[in-house]
């Protein structure tokens, strides 16, 4: 590769520095947890028209939501969608780990979603944190 392309929000950050590890494989398994995050949250997971950047970042809210035990706050209109939801998050906060090596495979993940939600164990944070309380937007 000699640029970093692709939709700004869902590139992996091993495309921007080599600091984060090589881009291989992974770098698809980020972006596709970053499109999950869309689909439970219903948004996406960037606007450039957003001018406090804090208020944005869906991942980390969802992931402060989540680790601390909490309902994740969204409109669920059709019961047991909830648990569904839940799971996607998991499985997106897996695939969006900073560190490629920290990410599943896509097989894996594919397992992950065919899998039980009680299977499922909330990752470690998967980005660093900017230490500024997340708003919903």
């Amino acid at each position: 590769m000699t640029a970093a392309r692709g939709t700004a929000g869902y590139i992996a950050p091993e495309l921007f520095s080599r600091n984060f590890g090589a881009v291989s494989h992974k770098s698809d398994v980020f972006s596709f947890g970053m499109l999950l995050l869309e689909i439970v949250g219903c948004r996406r997971n960037i606007d450039v028209t957003v001018e406090n950047q804090s208020q944005i970042y869906f991942p980390e809210w969802i992931y402060n939501r989540m680790s601390q035990g909490k309902e994740m706050g969204l409109e669920i209109e059709i019961d047991g969608d909830e648990e569904i939801a839940k799971k996607l998050a998991i499985v997106a906060l897996w695939c969006i780990q900073w560190n490629p090596t920290d990410r599943p495979s896509m097989t894996m993940v594919v397992q992950m979603l065919e899998g039980d939600l009680h299977g499922l164990e909330i990752p470690p944070k998967p980005f660093a944190s900017s230490d500024i309380e997340m708003i919903a937007t």
